[in-house]
């Protein structure tokens, strides 16, 4: 897989859509965001990431929390992702991936089938860690067999390596890049190197150690920002950026055009 068949660029960027508790998630509250205001929200945020010219979004129920394993996720959830995604992908005209939490990658693909999206995000594809809800297994036979069904070969799935947020000690006798040759072998299209946290970025070590031998697309997901940019996307093929565009860095508010127009700047000059 090419990201350049989706973006039409080379380094793409990614910009995220967090959207607001969705219906059915213990902090959804139609009193202060109802739907409405949600899908609202969220295609304001969409507008002003493609004017700043973000290459793509990814949509997600980041605001879920706490998380339902894959298996688990409700039909509302699906529901009202699709609602937001089909609002969002009719005012831009940039891709939109989904991302559903925890480890949703049928929901995810579901949605993506239902609102023409390109990607989904898959937590953990192949082997196991323990997240924040248990131990989360891969889905790789599952999900590729779904995709299948539907007809959805289109569809990319993006998936992580050592995922932040979680804890893989189960896995500590494999290298980074042992599991992302695993995961690039039980067909996944891309590998997804994060840090281990939100806002945190994998090091350049990382990254250069999980590309080895590696022939799909390896995208940052986590911790890139104006000043490392160029140093982190010199040994990979693109990044998800979500809390680096957030207005006073605060993962609540919206997201702030000058931020990532700056961000922005900067990508273009590194692709020269």
């Amino acid at each position: 897989m090419k990201l350049e068949t989706i973006f039409s660029v080379t380094k793409p960027i990614i910009g995220m859509i967090h959207l607001k508790p969705l219906p059915g998630s213990p902090n959804y509250d139609r009193t202060t965001w109802d739907m409405k205001k949600i899908i609202d929200f969220a295609v304001e945020e969409a507008k002003i990431l493609e004017s700043a010219g973000i290459n793509g979004l990814q949509i997600e129920n980041y605001w879920d929390e706490p998380f339902l394993k894959g298996e688990k996720i409700g039909y509302e959830t699906c529901t009202a992702m699709t609602a937001a995604a089909c609002e969002i992908a009719h005012n831009v005209s940039i891709p939109i991936g989904i991302n559903v939490h925890m480890n949703g990658g049928k929901a995810a693909m579901a949605v993506a089938c239902a609102t023409g999206a390109k990607w989904v995000r898959v937590f953990e594809f192949v082997s196991a860690y323990v997240s924040y809800t248990g131990i989360t297994e891969g889905i790789g036979g599952e999900l590729s067999r779904y995709r299948r069904m539907l007809d959805a070969k289109d569809i990319q799935l993006l998936c992580d390596v050592n995922v932040k947020h979680g804890s893989h000690y189960i896995v500590h006798d494999r290298s980074v890049n042992e599991l992302a040759y695993d995961a690039q072998e039980q067909g996944a299209d891309g590998i997804i190197i994060t840090g281990f946290s939100t806002g945190i970025a994998p090091t350049k070590e990382k990254v250069v150690e999980a590309s080895k031998n590696i022939e799909v697309p390896i995208i940052l997901g986590s911790g890139i920002k104006a000043e490392n940019a160029e140093e982190l996307l010199s040994v990979s093929d693109g990044a998800i950026v979500g809390s680096a565009f957030k207005t006073d860095g605060n993962m609540k508010n919206i997201v702030d055009y000058n931020k990532a127009r700056a961000f922005m700047r900067e990508v273009e000059r590194i692709r020269g």
